[in-house]
């Protein structure tokens, strides 16, 4: 690796100030000349795009879920490895990659120890997603969440209820693999890189959740707190490689912890390779997978 860009973001989530010059500073330390680009929030996708396009090696990304899901979008399969830290709250992909260790350890690991790791995925509606999808209206409480990271409780609330009562409204038809057409309140798809019950990446795991009440949304999520939401009779599982989901109206989806509104009718399947990771050569960690 002789040419090396980073991204960090200070304003995400576990990040901080003067998180670029510690990066400066472990790549250094490890024999490496890295350019650093420290971009203000509304800036971090032109710093991503420059860093790309400055041909490097290696594209180093400390920010929020966000960010990576997007620097990995760029690289695409031919492009160059991708190292995306646990810098956000939720952290999805790097968690899946470098399990629990916060940033600069995972680093250092992997300037030492690191390998390129391909890595699969899912795309639905033309967008790419690592670790998992959720379409439906269900995919509505996402918002939910963004509001009371924000701390607004109040809407937070409102917009818990109107993603309830949409949800039960079973809105969301899908198809997967050819196969029949069927009713969900939500369908998830979730990749072999999380998923304990797929041992081999050669597709996603489809769950469709059949609920109608809240009770049934509590008991659901219970069964998910101790891993046992599989057997639970409001759920369906297969594999699958391709499907298409359709709505009467636009289709909301978390993609990797983003909201999105899709078009009514979205197609989505299993991708063998989306880009490549610079990873711990052990084998990846499913412990906490789902």
């Amino acid at each position: 690796m002789q040419r090396i860009e980073a991204v960090v973001n200070p304003a995400a989530g576990s990040v901080g100030a003067g998180a670029g010059d510690l990066v400066r500073g472990l790549l250094a330390n490890h024999g490496f000349r890295i350019n650093v680009r420290c971009p203000e929030p509304g800036k971090i996708e032109a710093a991503l795009r420059a860093a790309f396009d400055a041909g490097p090696d290696l594209v180093i990304v400390l920010a929020g879920d966000g960010t990576a899901r997007r620097a990995a979008e760029l690289a695409g399969p031919n492009g160059p490895l991708v190292a995306p830290l646990p810098g956000g709250t939720m952290n999805l992909l790097p968690r899946a990659l470098y399990g629990d260790r916060p940033w600069m350890d995972a680093l250092a690991h992997i300037l030492e120890h690191g390998v390129a790791r391909p890595v699969s995925g899912g795309r639905v509606g033309g967008r790419v997603f690592f670790v998992g999808a959720v379409l439906g209206p269900a995919a509505l409480l996402g918002r939910a969440r963004e509001a009371i990271r924000l701390r607004d409780l109040g809407e937070a609330l409102r917009r818990a209820r109107h993603a309830l009562r949409s949800t039960f409204a079973g809105e969301l038809h899908y198809r997967l693999d050819g196969g029949p057409e069927r009713r969900t309140e939500a369908l998830a798809l979730i990749t072999p890189m999380i998923s304990r019950a797929m041992d081999e990446e050669a597709a996603l795991e489809a769950a469709s959740f059949d609920v109608h009440d809240a009770g049934e949304v509590v008991r659901l999520a219970i069964g998910g707190l101790f891993g046992a939401w599989r057997s639970d009779p409001s759920v369906a599982v297969a594999p699958c490689r391709a499907g298409v989901a359709r709505s009467r109206r636009h289709t909301p989806a978390i993609l990797d912890g983003e909201v999105f509104r899709l078009p009514r009718r979205t197609s989505f399947g299993f991708e063998p390779l989306l880009f490549k990771a610079l990873a711990p050569p052990d084998p990846l960690d499913k412990t906490g997978g789902i």
